[in-house]
């Protein structure tokens, strides 16, 4: 049996796609450029590659769990057509103020993505553009990359623990976790 190489874990909003603020609508999903590239490097490399989000629009009322469904699908469609493919894709619908384990930095949603797909967190990478993607990376054990877009830049200075790496976009992220996944495990 093939060992898995390791677990990617994304943000969706401002990692991926271009964060517009409570996204319903499936045509206003724009990917952020170099995304599909990075996630075909992933897909090259038999990385897994699984997309976390905090999607509280729901819970607020905003929008529907079925536009939800509707703006991934078309996420999907779209990376598809460049030959890029995630593996699983999952999302916190809770308001904020809810408490429940799935709403990043709680390692919820990992737990979820964990009974359909095996992955060691030890040999994974959480990357966002939010405190609480590097929250839920230390939470878990994996390593944390903080993405410059979307809401990245503005998010460095309150945050309480640094990330293991601070990336442009997600394609200088994809550069650093192939390189990192060369390194030895010690």
């Amino acid at each position: 049996m093939k060992t898995q190489a390791g677990t990617v874990f994304l943000d969706r909003d401002g990692t991926i796609n271009e964060d517009v603020g409570y996204l319903s609508d499936p045509d206003g999903l724009i990917l952020i450029e170099g995304a599909t590239k990075a996630i075909r490097l992933f897909n090259e490399r038999d990385l897994k590659v699984i997309v976390l989000s905090n999607q509280s629009g729901v819970g607020r009322g905003y929008y529907t769990d079925a536009q939800v469904h509707a703006v991934n699908l078309r996420l999907k469609d779209l990376l598809g057509r460049e030959g890029a493919r995630i593996d699983g894709v999952y999302y916190c619908n809770h308001h904020p103020d809810v408490d429940c384990q799935c709403r990043k930095p709680l390692p919820g949603l990992v737990e979820l993505a964990a009974l359909e797909h095996e992955f060691d967190s030890k040999r994974s990478y959480m990357v966002g553009d939010k405190a609480s993607d590097v929250g839920l990376a230390r939470n878990i054990g994996a390593k944390g990359i903080l993405v410059l877009t979307g809401k990245g830049a503005g998010e460095l200075e309150g945050m309480e623990e640094a990330p293991d790496f601070i990336a442009r976009d997600i394609l200088e992220a994809a550069a650093w976790i192939l390189a990192d996944i060369e390194r030895p495990l010690l």
